[in-house]
């Protein structure tokens, strides 16, 4: 009775399986493929972990090699990224103050009338800042100073290299005077001045030359170099050493003697009177 009661709930307790008589060899195939399911699992694991990982890496490495730059230009589109990013140099001229009543506005009819100066190697920068003084000169309203009347209007009397030059200056021009020495400084070289020195000096009377012809042109070689550094005195006597030898027979007589026996005003006023005469009257 007691054998049958602890049968009785074994069999309740374990299934029963169906007679194998090769039990052996089916015992060694599931173990078989028992381990092949483990190997594989675990291989899997294996394969997820280490992608895991490179990703992990992959994104750390791009983060801490990334520019900021870069890490900012995640969020903005291909076209915003094409799009640089212009910073301008700040403009060189710093206008005077006006009072509160005062105004000014720069009529479209005065930047016509303005010269041009291109800045090539032939230009003439005195000659330029004469014809800009004249215009402004005529259109000067009353009360506003020289110095915001000229550098207002100045950038728009330069084209070219001169306009180059004005734009990408560094300095920053506070009066007319800063910016019209830094100007002649830029397109009058002292190469130039030397050279124009050097012409005043020995500048002759052409043998076809009138007086007057010849006053004019040493008067204009002079004004292209205003800051020659040259005398009155000299420069009266470097014109009378190019006349020719009855030439100053004719100036000495009409002097009461000798020309230089007269100051450098009174000789330059004679000289002046002599070729008007000549050009009214010819030699």
């Amino acid at each position: 009775m007691g054998i049958r009661s602890s049968h009785s709930t074994k069999s309740s307790i374990d299934p029963l399986y169906a007679f194998d008589p090769e039990i052996e060899l089916t015992l060694r195939r599931l173990r078989r493929t028992r381990n092949l399911i483990v190997i594989n699992s675990r291989n899997s694991d294996s394969v997820i972990d280490s992608n895991h990982l490179y990703t992990d890496n992959s994104v750390a490495c791009s983060n801490i090699f990334a520019e900021p730059g870069e890490m900012e230009n995640n969020d903005r589109t291909l076209k915003e990224l094409a799009t640089l990013d212009v910073v301008y140099q700040p403009w060189c001229i710093q206008y005077p103050q006006l009072e509160s009543a005062q105004t000014y506005e720069l009529k479209s009819g005065l930047i016509h009338l303005l010269p041009k100066f291109h800045g090539l190697a032939g230009g003439d920068p005195h000659k330029h800042l004469k014809e800009f003084h004249v215009v402004c000169s005529t259109l000067r309203p009353q009360g506003i100073s020289e110095d915001y009347i000229k550098m207002k209007p100045f950038p728009f009397s330069l084209d070219g290299a001169a306009k180059d030059w004005l734009y990408l200056q560094a300095l920053l021009f506070n009066t007319w005077g800063d910016m019209k020495r830094t100007f002649l400084e830029k397109f009058f070289l002292a190469s130039r001045i030397a050279s124009i020195r050097k012409e005043i000096c020995g500048i002759r009377k052409h043998t076809r030359e009138t007086l007057h012809e010849y006053w004019e042109r040493f008067n204009k070689l002079c004004a292209t170099c205003l800051h020659h550094q040259i005398n009155k005195q000299l420069l009266i006597q470097y014109f009378y050493e190019g006349l020719s030898m009855m030439d100053r027979s004719i100036i000495d007589a009409a002097s009461g003697g000798a020309l230089m026996d007269k100051t450098p005003a009174a000789a330059r006023h004679l000289i002046s009177n002599m070729a008007s005469n000549t050009q009214q009257f010819g030699d």
